[in-house]
């Protein structure tokens, strides 16, 4: 049964779509297996120059997943993937499947301390690693002992492709780490094995931890399942009229949820190519994007500019992509605008956390989100399929159509919890609605407006300040590329706003020009106080901003 209300907004996209996802009760292997049994022989990876079908997908998982049950690896085990955006993630993550277990994300940032958390935490038994990080972080941790992992497989970012000349893969190596296992000879050694039998797994099985980014304390595994991951599979394909003539561009990592649904899942469902290139560097993703032709991705909006200002850009590299969106932080009106000039292609605004497994809010393909005439915020969209979201205030009742309060989610695509965190699940998911953390408002349209998040606002002598509201007149500067706004301590106000800004590549500013340009355009207590200039504002691997390091910084200094 379909949840919407009767809103306004809802002629925008419900013409033609399904009263019903029906994926929701569906298995994200099942998703996998069906590719390529129907279509094993179109392309499911695009790696450099190299291209593996969705049959030869399936029969690596196979294999590999026949090495991890004669390892021992039994039902409902996990295996810890670590490598970056190689075809080894989609294998390894369905090589877990079916060997009935489930995956573990790991971002392949993490070094000893956080690599040792998460597999700890997670209570992995097998661990997938490129030969780099297991030389240089993984080795280590394992050798203390304090994990579980018995079973070690290592791969090089070299494999799945025909020549290894790109820039971004320099220094990477094909030798096998002692002590481990070749991916490449386990493909080989069970080639045409037969996975033993293990019960199939249901929607409500866990198909994959994926762990939250820790900002108010210790990372936790968010319990994906594998309805969540088959629902919001084809929300992407119903909400952006997607089909298997299309063809996917990695930009996101594939550990974060966006590139797991919106990238692997996504494509998976269409059987269409999914475009990798190990990690995210502009020049070798224009050039990625000039040789495959993609039509379609999502990612930050920090990608997005980092495309844009990158130097190997050339008129009509950008001109097959067609379906655009954003997701992971805000999209300032200003930086829309002028990429939508870059790419020739609207860029959709998208909004959704780990625990709802990518997106909850969308603005409908081809419909230009509104921007908010008071704080001149532009929308993240409307609810997507079966999806309620209520503006809550700090008591969990209602607030009035446009007041501000706190984003409460509730829908198909959101986890049951977190791995042995039943406290935490009780109190960010009373009664299985997800308490976001985020905070913003429903117009009278039924347009959503995300605001901030809840933690971040600054209180400069008993007013409320939201950083997005300062990023985004910061973002109307011709010379500002990226912005960022945090709240730090002032002996008069108790906190006032500073703003870190990095420069778009030829322009030229001072902080003070900067200060003058934001006070001729907002209220005395929101412009910054000062603007620092830096270089490269600090990010997450998925691209967010981190407000949080900035901060410290600051006060470390004083």
């Amino acid at each position: 049964m379909t949840v919407y209300t009767d809103r306004p907004w809802l002629a925008l996209y419900s013409q033609g779509r399904p009263a019903d996802i029906a994926l929701a009760n569906e298995s994200a292997l099942a998703i996998f297996v069906s590719a390529a049994t129907e279509a094993a022989d179109a392309p499911a990876i695009k790696y450099f120059d190299g291209v593996l079908t969705y049959g030869e997908i399936n029969s690596a998982a196979d294999a590999l997943a026949a090495s991890l049950i004669a390892d021992g690896f039994a039902p409902g085990d996990r295996l810890a993937l670590y490598v970056q955006n190689d075809p080894a993630f989609v294998i390894g993550l369905v090589a877990a499947w079916k060997a009935g277990g489930a995956a573990v994300a790991v971002n392949p940032m993490n070094r000893q301390r956080e690599l040792a958390y998460l597999l700890e935490d997670s209570g992995a038994v097998a661990l997938l690693a490129l030969n780099e990080l297991y030389d240089d972080v993984a080795r280590e941790v394992i050798a203390e002992g304090t994990t579980a992992v018995r079973t070690v497989v290592t791969v090089s970012a070299l494999d799945g492709q025909s020549r290894d000349d790109r820039r971004v893969l320099g220094g990477q190596t094909s030798d096998v780490p002692a002590g481990t296992s070749s991916l490449t000879a386990i493909i080989a050694e069970h080639d045409g094995s037969a996975v033993r039998s293990a019960a199939a797994p249901t929607a409500d099985d866990l198909a994959v931890l994926t762990y939250t980014s820790g900002t108010t304390g210790k990372p936790k595994g968010a319990l994906n399942t594998h309805g969540n991951l088959a629902f919001n599979a084809q929300t992407y394909r119903d909400w952006m009229g997607l089909t298997g003539d299309d063809v996917v561009l990695g930009v996101a990592p594939l550990f974060h949820i966006t590139g797991l649904v919106g990238h692997v899942m996504i494509a998976a469902l269409l059987r269409a190519p999914l475009v990798l290139t190990h990690r995210f560097a502009p020049d070798v993703m224009v050039e990625a994007i000039r040789e495959h032709r993609p039509t379609f991705t999502v990612g930050a909006i920090t990608a997005y500019i980092a495309l844009a200002d990158s130097g190997g850009a050339e008129a009509g590299d950008f001109a097959s992509l067609r379906a655009l969106y954003s997701g992971g932080a805000p999209i300032a009106p200003a930086v829309a605008d002028r990429l939508e000039r870059v790419f020739g292609a609207y860029i959709h605004n998208i909004y959704g956390l780990t625990e709802t497994n990518s997106p909850s809010h969308a603005v409908p393909f081809g419909v230009r989100a509104p921007v908010d005439a008071e704080s001149g915020a532009l929308s993240v969209g409307v609810p997507v399929f079966n999806t309620v979201v209520r503006v809550i205030d700090d008591n969990g009742d209602d607030v009035p159509v446009g007041e501000v309060g706190e984003f409460a989610t509730s829908g198909p695509q959101v986890v049951p919890g977190y791995w042995n965190r039943p406290e935490a699940t009780a109190e960010s998911m009373p009664g299985g609605e997800l308490r976001t953390g985020d905070v913003g408002f429903m117009d009278t349209d039924g347009w959503f407006y995300l605001v901030d998040r809840k933690k971040d606002m600054i209180n400069a002598s008993g007013y409320k300040v939201w950083p997005r509201e300062v990023e985004d007149v910061l973002y109307g500067h011709p010379a500002v590329a990226e912005a960022a706004v945090v709240g730090v301590p002032d002996e008069y106000r108790g906190e006032t706003v500073k703003a870190f800004v990095s420069l778009r590549p030829g322009a030229s500013a001072t902080g003070e020009e900067i200060v003058e340009f934001c006070k001729a355009q907002m209220a005395a207590y929101k412009y910054p106080r000062s603007v620092e200039i830096i270089a490269e504002l600090p990010k997450t691997a998925t691209g967010k901003v981190l407000r949080r390091t900035l901060r410290d910084e600051v006060i470390a200094r004083s």
